[in-house]
């Protein structure tokens, strides 16, 4: 399917017009698709195969022989041309009929509310005892992942943490291949999915330095090459890949490692908070 057809032609009308070339597990794949079509796409790789019954390498090739890159461009434009465009905006759908703001606020406060049951606060102090001892602190993400980094770095570094951060991901890459065992490393991905932050976390590993991985999904590829995995609830079923509640229920969780690395750090993690404070303060009028 060249990038024209990509456009124009319809999932649904692709898989009818194939149907008959599909082997059996592929026709279960389609029967399923063709059924539900207009709920499909809200599901993720994973459980969308579970749904069916498929592993995710079988749902992979099935989209591939339809002609569609990988699932996500697949999943993408199977929801063009089943949800309506209100859709197509946020995590959740907002009509006019809503109050946006409340409609907004009431599922970010659902997403924390989400993430706190689901938070592992065994990982947490393990993560921020690993934090306050390490030699480094790498924090690495992509995208809007990489603005969680940020406020990770932002957050360690005003207590005197010695801690690694760069938003260009070949900077990334050179202070991954620095790291070593006496150091840890944050990785940040709300789908745990994407290729580059992979490499990240393969890189890592090689040089022995922890992984804690920060994401929604337990299953994802990033996900299981955790040595210590931190999970927020991603609670949205549309087919945009951002998260915008998950990313701040991840910028929550980073205040928590905060204060947890702060009780570990104890009175050293005060002296440095208050000699970046008062660094701050003569900078003001």
């Amino acid at each position: 399917m060249n990038k024209k057809n990509d456009a124009a032609i319809s999932v649904i009308y692709n898989i009818k017009n194939r149907y008959s070339t599909f082997s059996e597990k592929e026709k279960t794949i389609a029967d399923f698709i063709i059924k539900n079509g207009n709920t499909s796409f809200e599901q993720s790789i994973t459980e969308l195969a579970e749904k069916i019954g498929i592993s995710e390498a079988t749902l992979v090739r099935f989209v591939k022989k339809l002609g569609y890159g990988g699932y996500q461009k697949f999943r993408i434009a199977l929801a063009k041309e089943s949800a309506a465009a209100n859709t197509q905006i946020f995590e959740i759908r907002v009509s006019e009929k809503d109050d946006v703001a409340d409609s907004i606020f009431q599922h970010t406060i659902q997403a924390l509310e989400s993430s706190r049951k689901l938070l592992n606060k065994k990982a947490v102090v393990k993560t921020a005892a690993l934090i306050a001892r390490s030699r480094h602190i790498f924090l690495c993400g992509l995208g809007g992942s990489n603005i969680n980094a940020r406020d990770a770095f932002h957050k360690f570094v005003r207590i005197g943490l010695s801690v690694q951060y760069s938003d260009d991901f070949h900077m990334q890459v050179m202070l991954a291949s620095q790291t070593g065992a006496q150091d840890v490393a944050l990785v940040f991905s709300h789908l745990g999915n994407n290729f580059d932050t992979i490499s990240l976390a393969e890189e890592l590993k090689k040089r022995k330095c922890h992984v804690v991985v920060i994401t929604s999904y337990d299953n994802s590829p990033l996900a299981l090459m955790a040595d210590t995995l931190l999970l927020v609830s991603p609670l949205h079923s549309s087919l945009v890949s951002e998260s915008f509640s998950a990313s701040i229920a991840v910028a929550t969780l980073i205040n928590v490692l905060y204060v947890e690395v702060m009780n570990q750090l104890k009175e050293a993690g005060l002296k440095n908070l208050n000699k970046m404070r008062s660094a701050i303060t003569r900078r003001k009028i």
